[in-house]
């Protein structure tokens, strides 16, 4: 872990200067997998942040993949350290595992497993110039019709780990939302998107402009989490070209990820043996 900040971290949401690109790219950061000192892969995510409390977004198979035997056990992500040169960053290293228990939270209702998972980003220990944005329950899509069947989204983030190497910044893919926006696709909490994508942008987030006050510090809707492409497994590999189709879970699913955990009941007093009360005499 990076050495902990001796004064308070600037607030997510909050730059000491208006950064000279979209707040969007300064708001979904690299990610990079380790186990121990040896790196394993690149992926994309998000901040999001809770009240007080700020995390990194992305999917759950970032952080382990059993079918592939991905099991890394830290990530690296990249922070910029200045408003206004974007080339001074910094590497932020984050544990996935505390005493052999999983650090993060994943997603699940009742269609099965979200390929969605947060890991909290303890914000003592972010570097003092630290410059980042994070979406908050403010800019997530409340009402599906607000959503047209045409709109225009965009996946942003690191599509075979590309990106602007001096900058450190990610990349627009832009893409059409494929099926009906507010239904579960497949009874699965997704929905799908037309556009290119490679491995490494899994965890990005799929987004459209907004110019409404709640989200004026960062002024776009997020819609969903990039999962992964699809394709159909009887596809002929020689006849018949990919569908070019993706799987986005709905972003909702960050507030049940991100809510504080639930305190604990009170224990009940416990049961003290009297005797019974003597009769008068």
């Amino acid at each position: 872990m990076n050495t902990p900040a001796t004064t308070p971290p600037v607030p997510a949401n909050v730059a000491m200067a208006s950064p000279p690109v979209d707040p969007l790219f300064l708001a979904t950061p690299k990610i990079s997998t380790f186990n121990g000192e040896q790196s394993l892969t690149n992926a994309s995510g998000f901040f999001f942040q809770r009240g007080e409390r700020l995390f990194l977004a992305t999917s759950r198979h970032v952080f382990i993949d059993e079918d592939s035997d991905h099991r890394p056990d830290r990530i690296e992500i990249t922070l910029h350290l200045d408003a206004k040169n974007l080339t001074r960053c910094t590497s932020f290293s984050m544990l996935l595992y505390a005493d052999g228990i999983a650090a993060w939270r994943q997603g699940q209702d009742g269609g099965g497993d979200i390929d969605v998972a947060v890991l909290e980003v303890e914000r003592e220990a972010l570097p003092d110039e630290a410059v980042l944005f994070a979406f908050t329950p403010e800019h997530l899509i409340r009402d599906f019709g607000a959503v047209p069947v045409d709109a225009t989204v965009f996946i942003v983030g690191f599509p075979l780990g590309f990106q602007d190497e001096v900058h450190q910044l990610p990349v627009l893919r832009r893409a059409a939302i494929a099926s009906p926006f507010g239904i579960r696709f497949q009874s699965q909490g997704m929905f799908l998107t037309d556009g290119r994508a490679h491995r490494g942008i899994s965890g990005a987030p799929v987004v459209m402009r907004d110019t409404g006050p709640a989200t004026g510090a960062l002024p776009w809707r997020l819609l969903g989490i990039h999962s992964s492409r699809l394709d159909m497994g009887n596809r002929d590999q020689v006849l018949d070209e990919s569908l070019g189709l993706n799987g986005a879970w709905y972003a909702d699913i960050l507030l049940t990820l991100t809510q504080d955990p639930a305190p604990a009941a009170p224990a009940e007093p416990a049961a003290i043996d009297t005797p019974p009360p003597k009769a008068p005499v």
